[in-house]
C-alpha cells in the first residue's frame, strides 16, 4: 500500500483536482477522516500536510476548531506520513497520541507531520510521527506526537 499511496499521490497531486481526487480516495478508505473534509496538500517520505478549513461541522461550542477535528487531522497526515516512509515489508498502526492545544484554531489550519525511517526494518518498534497544526498566520495551535507500532507483515 505504501508504494501505491505514493505513487498515486505523485500521479495525481500536481494539481488542485488531483489532490482533491486523492484525498476523497483515502477518505474512502477510512472514512472517519470525511469528517473533517481534508485535502493533502503534500505526500512525500518522511513528510505530510493536511489542509483543512474551519466550518460549523467542525467547530466547538466557542466558535473554534473542535480540538478532536484537530486530532482527526493529526492521525490522517502522521498516518499518511508513516504509511510512505516505512518499507512496503512492514505495516503500522497508531498506539497512542500525546496532544497541546496551544492557541484558539481558526480559519484555515495546516497539520504537517514528520516521520523518521525506522533504522531497523526487521524488528517491531515504535516511531513517532511529529504533528504540528498551524493557522493562517504560521502560529502553531495545536502539536502532537504520535506513536505509531511498526512491525513487519
Amino acid at each position: 500500500m505504501a508504494a501505491q499511496s505514493l505513487r498515486m499521490f505523485r500521479k495525481l497531486g500536481g494539481s488542485a483536482p488531483g489532490r482533491w481526487l486523492f484525498s476523497r480516495i483515502i477518505c474512502w478508505k477510512a472514512p472517519y477522516f470525511s469528517s473533517i473534509s481534508p485535502h493533502i496538500e503534500v505526500l512525500e517520505p518522511g513528510r505530510c500536510v493536511v489542509r483543512l478549513r474551519q466550518r460549523r461541522s467542525i467547530q466547538n461550542h466557542i466558535g473554534t476548531v473542535h480540538a478532536i477535528a484537530m486530532c482527526n487531522a493529526a492521525e490522517l497526515a502522521g498516518g499518511m506520513a508513516t504509511e510512505v516512509t516505512i518499507p512496503g515489508s512492514m505495516r503500522w498502526i497508531p498506539k497512542g497520541m500525546s496532544v497541546r492545544y496551544l492557541k484558539k484554531a481558526l480559519g484555515e489550519l495546516h497539520a504537517t507531520a514528520r516521520v523518521q525511517a525506522p533504522a531497523d526494518t526487521t524488528t517491531a518498534q515504535d516511531l513517532h510521527a511529529i504533528v504540528e497544526v498551524r493557522n493562517s498566520a504560521d502560529e502553531i495551535v495545536f502539536d502532537a506526537d504520535i506513536t505509531m507500532w511498526v512491525s513487519p507483515r
